[in-house]
């Protein structure tokens, strides 16, 4: 997260807030990892810590440096471990993507990764967890709000700027072509309050996948049933889901919506965790003239290799989003302005002030 972590901090440096309190620029800290030869490892902190508010970036998912999932979140317990015995004052971690939250569901005899992962960073002394669009809401029923606090921020609104921004543009189109002639699909019935945020945001309609998966196999897909009222021929299709894994359920979709003879394809998502055969899948469907844009949020690193092998990738910063949610948290301020419904005919109309 090193790379995310400047971009967070050069954006910090730009508020009047930030000179205002007269803080110093060098407010990056210093860490450096030792491993042994058996394996293990050590944190070491390089910066004075004592009494201050401190916010960790991580990403236990996919990293420029290649490590695993494991590595990443062993590291970020002993990173934690350091700092409450550097005597930091309150600690916060920022996990962009928090890959744990895939494990959420609890049956007779399985673990549940979440839990294990909130457990684990409370009782190294994490005081705040921010992240970006957890996998289920109900995954924040775990956190005790009396020990470590959760804010689950939404990502997805900078989703809706950026198609805003990209793909209306004005309020004549708004009104002429998107109202008209877009829907929005989920991926499942679990993603249906997701994309009728969308439709709602965009005053367009909305369209249900119901997703049959394979249990005997994880990430496998049996098949998708398309379920809506409205005829969605020659109509442009926007699937939005919280994330794309392995693109094993947007393929399958994809595929049936194209039998429907709809005019085009587009994927909005926060999180591309892009497990293989993602890239190659994704890669496919737009070779053969099926998928025309995928968007994402950059809560995992894309490096350039993927996007030049996807070019129609597009990749959404929320690094400034990041840096005013620190400078909000620093100040005790309040968070409900992230949390506001986006609308895009107000969006569109307010930009019109500025030209």
């Amino acid at each position: 997260m090193k790379e995310y972590t400047e971009r967070v901090a050069y954006h910090v440096e730009t508020f009047p807030e930030f000179h205002a309190a007269n803080q110093s620029k060098d407010f990056v800290g210093r860490l450096s990892t030792v491993k042994f030869a058996d394996g293990e490892m050590e944190v070491e902190v390089g910066t004075s810590l004592r009494g201050k508010d401190v916010y960790i970036f991580a990403n236990a998912g996919r990293n420029t440096l290649g490590l695993s999932v494991e590595e990443n979140k062993q590291e970020l317990y002993h990173t934690v471990d350091a700092l409450r015995r550097s005597a930091a004052g309150r600690i916060t971690l920022f996990e962009p993507y928090c890959s744990s939250s895939r494990s959420d569901r609890t049956t007779r005899r399985n673990s549940v990764g979440f839990w294990v992962h909130y457990k684990t960073l409370v009782s190294l002394g994490v005081d705040h967890i921010v992240t970006y669009n957890l996998h289920s809401d109900k995954s924040r029923t775990v956190v005790d709000p009396t020990i470590c606090s959760i804010d689950d921020v939404p990502a997805i609104v900078l989703i809706k700027e950026y198609i805003t921004d990209t793909f209306i543009k004005t309020t004549d189109r708004l009104e002429d072509e998107v109202r008209e002639n877009w829907l929005f699909c989920s991926v499942d019935a679990g993603g249906e309050s997701v994309a009728k945020r969308f439709a709602q945001a965009f005053g367009s309609q909305l369209v249900i996948a119901h997703k049959q998966r394979d249990y005997a196999h994880t990430n496998t897909v049996a098949s998708i049933n398309i379920l809506t009222s409205t005829d969605i021929t020659g109509k442009e299709i926007w699937i939005v889901d919280d994330m794309i894994d392995t693109a094993g359920s947007v393929y399958t979709l994809v595929r049936e919506l194209r039998e429907r003879k709809v005019a085009k394809i587009n994927i909005a998502a926060v999180h591309p965790v892009f497990s293989p055969p993602a890239v190659s899948r994704l890669t496919r469907l737009h070779e053969e003239g099926l998928l025309d844009h995928v968007v994402v949020v950059d809560t995992i690193p894309c490096p350039e290799t993927m996007k030049e092998e996807m070019p129609f990738l597009h990749v959404v910063s929320s690094a400034r989003q990041s840096a005013e949610v620190i400078m909000r948290m620093h100040e005790e301020g309040s968070l409900t302005p992230f949390f506001e419904p986006f609308n895009a005919w107000e969006y569109l109309s307010s930009m019109k002030l500025f030209l």
